[in-house]
This record gives structure tokens, sequence and C-alpha cells, in this order.
């Protein structure tokens, strides 16, 4: 077998490649929780103290490489996405971002102008999102005038909170931050040369995340979707928590010219990727005021409750004709590469 690019997916084949290869060798009891960041224990007493000023610091960790192209496109650029994913991932496991570290990678033939630009992209977008960027490393190749970064980011968990793709529980609710698939349609319509007003997502979820837990709402599961789209996050969810998950299609919330785009296309929303879109599971009594308070704040003004959690397992949507039909994980490559 060789790598394919539906490797990259983010969908069946990537898990596949994470457990075959990658997870052989580097599995542990961190790494094994898949989670969008790692919880790691940092620090405490040498000497075995228990007070609270020696207990150890949960920060979380994660790291990401961005290879979208073009590398400008309507509402960002690779240099403020791959701020806004690798905040987004730290979020997701309920930590306050702290700091990043970046690696370039410039292809031979790249502008200097442009690579100007999108490093004052990506600086503007991290004093937005509250992170100080302390540590880089740039490499040159070959190439083609093109440009892949490496970001990693670390993040204070607060005391108090336990957010964990493994933590849904029967009766809890699902709801969503917003529209779905306008990162996708944004990057394949540059890419195809379609002229349209559908702009990207790309933003960091600091408002949406902060709302949360500042109403004192106990946030069970948070997962930010990107590759694999909506379709891919939930059936990871159900996998991590042992749990059945239905959504109802009626209520996903998917722009009018994104839709009509994916019809024209034959794309699927439900596997449509996206980078500022995020999904919220909370107990049932707490989930519209969980609506209520995402919709108070600029990146979750469309939030829509969209499906919840029972006795068993796998993933379900009830189509708009009343239908119950089985939803997996995205198969093959999620046309375009779009982080």
């Amino acid at each position: 077998m060789k790598i394919t690019m539906a490797h990259g997916s983010g969908g069946q084949s990537s898990a596949q490649l994470m457990s075959d290869i990658f997870g052989k060798y580097f599995n542990n009891e961190i790494l094994g929780r898949m989670e969008d960041a790692a919880v790691l224990h940092v620090g405490g007493s040498p000497d075995g103290e228990t007070a609270a000023s020696c207990a150890p610091a949960r920060i979380a960790c994660s790291t990401d490489s961005f290879v979208v192209t073009p590398l400008e496109f309507r509402g960002g650029d690779i240099g403020k996405l791959c701020v806004c994913g690798t905040v987004n991932d730290l979020l997701m496991m309920g930590a306050v971002p702290k700091y990043l570290t970046c690696g370039f990678i410039l292809e031979e033939g790249l502008e200097v102008d442009l690579l100007d630009r999108l490093v004052a992209s990506m600086a503007k977008q991290a004093r937005e999102a509250g992170v100080m960027i302390v540590a880089g490393d740039t490499k040159v190749v070959e190439g083609n005038g093109g440009l892949y970064i490496n970001t990693t980011g670390i993040g204070e968990i607060p005391a108090g909170r336990d957010v964990s793709s493994a933590n849904g529980r029967p009766g809890d609710v699902i709801l969503v931050s917003g529209n779905l698939g306008d990162h996708h349609a944004c990057i394949l319509s540059h890419r195809m040369e379609i002229s349209n007003d559908i702009t990207s997502d790309c933003a960091a979820l600091n408002d949406v995340v902060d709302a949360l837990f500042a109403a004192g709402l106990h946030v069970h599961t948070m997962r930010d979707v990107t590759r694999g789209g909506l379709g891919t996050v939930i059936n990871e969810i159900a996998g991590s928590s042992g749990v059945k998950i239905e959504l109802e299609e009626e209520a996903i919330p998917v722009h009018a010219d994104v839709r009509g785009f994916a019809d024209i296309l034959g794309l699927d929303p439900l596997y449509m990727g996206n980078e500022g879109k995020m999904i919220a599971v909370v107990p049932a009594e707490e989930a519209e005021h969980a609506l209520e308070v995402m919709r108070s704040t600029e990146h979750g003004k469309d939030a829509a409750i969209i499906g919840q959690i029972m006795e068993g397992s796998g993933a379900f949507l009830r189509t708009r004709l009343g239908a119950t039909r089985r939803f997996d994980v995205l198969y093959g490559e999620g046309l375009p590469r779009i982080c």
C-alpha cells in the first residue's frame, strides 16, 4: 500500500493510518485518547506535598500543520488559519490558550511580499486570540513558491473543567455554533475559479467557549468541526463515549449559498470542512441556556441545537422525510484539501 491523498482527509483513511503506523509505535495513555489536544499534568511538589499550592497544573498541548491552497482566500489566509486552528484545538479541551510555536517551510520562489502579509496576518490573529508566539523555525526547500506552517499550542486548563470526547452521556444535547461548510465551499470556489460571495468561517472561538464557561454551564464535550466534517466528529464522539447519537437533518444550519453550491457539486454538508465552527455537548436541562449563550457571541450567533445522545452505539440522522439512517466517518478524500 502507498500513501494517497485520502490519508490526509481526516476521515477513515486518516484514522487507519494513525492506528496502523503512528499508534503502533507512539501509543501511550495520553495520545491514545485521540482528543483535539493532549491534557498534561505538569509540576507539583517534588517532596510529595499535597497542598493545593503544590498541585500539578493541567495544560493542553496541540500541534498541527497547515497546507492550504490558495495561501490567501476570502475571509482568511494560511497565517490566520494556523493560529485559529491551533487555538481552537486548545479551547476544545476547556483550556485558556497561552503560547504558540511556529515552523515555516518555504518553497523556493515564494514572494517575499506575500510572506510578509501572511506573517502579519498571523501576528494579528495571535493578538486577537490572546496568545504569544514564543518560538519558531524556518526552512527553505526546492519547490514552486509554496508555504507550509506547523504550529504547536500550549494552554492552561482552569480547575473544575473536565471536557473530553469520552464524556458524552445519554440525555445530553448537542449544539453547533453556526453554519457548516463555509470554509470548504470558499476554498473550492477559489480553486475552481467560481465567482460567489461565500466567505471562509476561519476564526478563533475564544468568545464562544469563554461565554459557555462564564455562564456556569456543565460542558461535557467540545470539538471543532474541521477536516472530515460534522459526520466524522459525531462518530468519533459516539465511539469515545460509547453512546448513540442522533442528529436532526432539518436542524443542521447551512447557509443557502453553501447548500446551493454543495448541491451543484454533489457535496454533503455533513462532511464539509470548517475552520470556525464547534459543537458543544451539555445536559438536556441546560440546552436552551447554552443556545442563548452561544447566540450572544460573535462566532455563535447562528448556533443551533442539532441532536441528542442516547443509550446504544453509532451515529444516526433523522432525515427531512422522517426516516432514520446511519452515517459513518468520511470515507476517501474530502476534496479539496482545506487546511
